[in-house]
């Protein structure tokens, strides 16, 4: 499925990719958002290995479309479109690397946010720059991007707009890798999603919403949580090859179905 601004494929390697265009930066649009909900939601129903997003080798996402912004009741549909649609992204029960060449600011920033794992270039910046327009971020910035780096950097962050080139964002956990270039990152970060495809997938599925839902409640909650999807990981046939082989053969020598 391909729209007018988001390319979609599954590759041989069952890699989800989805290829942001919008020229000339990238700026998430309603339309757009709502193209990349549908994939989105695809992926979340009939989930891939892995998934890749990704705006190109220039520009990630250069944030919300701001001419579309008239006043508060504008704000609020328009907020709710970006919740609806990186929530869903969130929701993809499989690991989501978001790709960064160039700039990921405000909405942009955070739809990488809304992603599992982050690759950018040397050369990247991200931030949210919302309060230099005298509003605040509202596509899950102020929550996503506190659980990640801590909410002292976060409102640091927020209150002054300020952009972190790729340095900094990988000291504080903003990113995990930096690629070699912005020729390279792509295949930087498809080869990542390759190493999960490799796995078995639906238990890092269950890995992965364990840790998500977890962090929302008590740490009683999470371990409740934890214990059932636990011995719902059992039930699965990566479970019975991944003890067999380790009987038989030894640790990491199983070969997955992702089943």
């Amino acid at each position: 499925m391909s729209g007018n601004f988001v390319k979609a494929e599954t590759t041989d390697d069952k890699v989800a990719v989805l290829r942001i265009d919008r020229p000339k930066a990238n700026a998430l649009s309603p339309e757009l958002l709502e193209e990349l909900f549908q994939e989105a939601d695809a992926l979340r129903r009939n989930p891939p290995a892995a998934v890749v997003i990704w705006g190109g080798e220039r520009i990630f996402a250069a944030g919300a479309d701001i001419s579309r912004f008239g006043g508060p009741i504008e704000a609020l549909k328009i907020g709710g479109v970006f919740h609806r649609t990186l929530d869903t992204i969130a929701a993809i029960p499989r690991p989501t690397i978001a790709a960064i060449a160039g700039f990921a600011l405000g909405g942009g920033c955070e739809l990488a946010l809304a992603c599992d794992f982050r690759v950018a270039t040397p050369e990247a910046k991200l931030g949210q720059p919302e309060i230099l327009l005298g509003i605040i971020p509202g596509g899950g910035g102020t929550q996503r991007l506190a659980r990640l780096v801590g909410s002292s950097r976060a409102k640091e962050m927020i209150f002054s707009g300020r952009q972190v080139g790729a340095d900094e964002a990988l000291s504080i956990g903003l990113i995990d890798r930096i690629s070699l270039s912005k020729e390279s990152l792509f295949d930087e970060a498809y080869g990542w999603a390759k190493t999960f495809a490799s796995g078995p997938s639906v238990a890092i599925g269950l890995a992965k919403r364990a840790i998500d839902l977890g962090l929302g409640d008590t740490l009683q909650h999470g371990l409740n949580l934890e214990l059932r999807l636990f011995a719902e990981s059992f039930s699965t046939s990566d479970a019975v090859i991944g003890v067999k082989s380790f009987l038989e053969n030894g640790p990491g020598k199983a070969v997955f179905t992702g089943e």
